[in-house]
């Protein structure tokens, strides 16, 4: 028996994109059906075990895709009410006023945005207020202007990270307090735990997606969600002027049929593009929308690399260490060229550093993670239609990737690894993230103003689908160096209240 269902607009996923838009039309009184091929991450003691989380990937799902080669790996993906954000880092900053332009680099060139960092802050604004940010103006050299304050105080720094912070202060740096989306506000659910860079919540005090925006949309009775449902395929009408009729896909094992007026993709970077390229027929060889062939073109993550300084005459006893960025760097590495950010995450343990240093005892782990702090290098991956998402006959994502734009990350990383060695940790370790490390994948869907150069309109709506759109991290034309969720959940709230069809079909 096939399970039938249909609404004004049907959402394929509920992470940041498909959340928050969700949130956004019901304020404007659409009726939506959220599908989320994943279920309701529980709240249980596992949520806070590094064992459980890192060591066991207790809640990622049991999924390989594969290299350029052939090679399996195991991708950072989250099946779940909420997505990714229900264990990402909670860093919520906006991308730079210089990042929505074009970009010269030594090795390349990133594009510019289809719109300006002026068109979206607004509804930076309101993505703020809706995601319980925390954070402050003043400290850091490469913000962006903004039109209101942010509506909650930045996070105080524990001791030793204020110490580390001073010593970045004699450098002549000016380290800056990470914009931080928790409730921490007078009477919040925040505790300030080790356990958040990460992990899921057990008290909700994360402002991930499910919390804050699918959480009080579901509320309206304007939003309804359909669980455990995956979505193989979409199905348009085949004609010249097409239109997405029908999504197919299948819940516990049963096939599904949904039916509606619009329909969202918001099933992030590679799994919306592999939805689209699987989705062939007579009308479309190459996948939905992709008469141009660039669905799946341009896949970006961050040049990213981990950094564990050791200092062995302090030790460690912060509880959240994620309150301090340096962005010194950022706009102008001091060669005209940019460069990018250095971050500090949550407190490692030993255990979490032992499933990349396999080899090294849990014994010396422990004893480096007890006087370590632990850094984030993150520069831009540029486009390249080489870097790619395809998808085998069998339906299994394919990533085409070679690192982009290296060189400044390799200056990034010296610079990073010699301010912290002034700063007293005489121990650097390294991890440099690869293909399996793809937190912040964007591009492979993306906005432009030309149908010949880019697959979406400025409003993420297809321009050879006009009931289809794309509102997640696939839309982003190049990457920057931030954070990407802040300006995927504004993104949304601009194509809600900006987006025109939604109330037709």
């Amino acid at each position: 028996m096939t399970l039938e269902d249909t609404a004004q607009v049907v959402i394929v996923g509920s992470g940041m994109g498909g959340s928050t838009l969700a949130w956004g039309l019901a304020h404007r009184g659409i009726d939506v059906l959220v599908v989320e091929r994943g279920d309701y991450l529980p709240a249980e003691a596992q949520n806070w075990s590094p064992e459980a989380v890192f060591a066991d990937r207790r809640y990622r799902p049991d999924e390989w895709w594969l290299d350029p080669v052939g090679r399996r790996f195991r991708p950072g993906v989250h099946y779940l009410v909420g997505g990714n954000t229900k264990v990402y880092g909670s860093s919520l900053p906006r991308l730079r006023e210089q990042d929505f332009g074009r970009t010269v680099y030594p090795a390349g060139v990133s594009p510019p945005w289809p719109f300006t960092y002026a068109d979206l802050e607004p509804y930076y604004c309101q993505a703020e207020s809706l995601y319980r940010v925390h954070g402050t103006t003043g400290e850091d050299p490469s913000e962006p202007w903004r039109s209101q304050p942010y509506p909650y105080p930045a996070m105080s720094h524990e001791p030793y990270v204020q110490t580390t912070i001073e010593r970045l202060r004699a450098q002549g740096l000016h380290p800056s307090s990470t914009a931080m989306g928790i409730d921490l506000q007078p009477g919040g659910a925040c505790i300030r735990c080790r356990t958040c860079d990460g992990f899921p919540c057990r008290l909700g005090a994360k402002s991930d997606a499910q919390t804050c925006a699918l959480g009080p949309a579901l509320m309206t009775g304007l939003v309804r969600l359909l669980t455990n449902t995956r979505i193989t395929r979409i199905e348009t009408a085949g004609n010249a002027d097409d239109r997405v009729t029908a999504l197919i896909g299948e819940r516990d094992g049963e096939p599904v049929r949904i039916t509606g007026g619009n329909f969202v993709i918001s099933a992030g970077a590679a799994n919306s593009a592999a939805l689209l390229l699987r989705s062939t027929s007579d009308r479309w060889p190459q996948g939905v929308g992709n008469d141009t062939r660039l669905v799946g073109t341009n896949y970006m993550v961050h040049n990213n690399t981990h950094i564990a300084a050791v200092d062995p005459r302090r030790r460690n006893d912060v509880t959240f260490a994620k309150t301090v960025a340096v962005n010194d760097r950022y706009l102008d590495f001091g060669d005209g060229y940019p460069g990018g950010t250095l971050q500090a995450i949550g407190k490692v343990q030993g255990v979490m550093m032992k499933t990349h240093a396999t080899k090294v005892p849990l014994s010396l782990l422990n004893r480096i993670a007890d006087r370590s702090s632990e850094w984030l290098v993150m520069s831009e991956d540029i486009p390249s239609r080489a870097n790619r998402v395809t998808v085998d006959a069998d339906g299994t994502i394919r990533v085409h990737w070679q690192r982009t734009n290296y060189d400044r990350h390799e200056l990034l990383l010296a610079w990073a690894k010699s301010v912290l060695r002034k700063a007293g940790y005489t121990g650097i370790f390294e991890q440099r993230f690869d293909i399996g490390l793809n937190s912040h994948m964007c591009g492979t869907v993306v906005a432009g103003l030309s149908s010949d150069e880019s697959v979406l309109d400025p409003w993420c709506r297809m321009h050879s689908v006009r009931n289809c759109w794309v509102v997640d991290s696939a839309f982003f034309p190049s990457s920057g160096a931030q954070n990407p969720a802040l300006t995927i959940a504004a993104q949304a709230l601009r194509v809600a209240a900006e987006g025109q069809g939604f109330d037709s079909g």
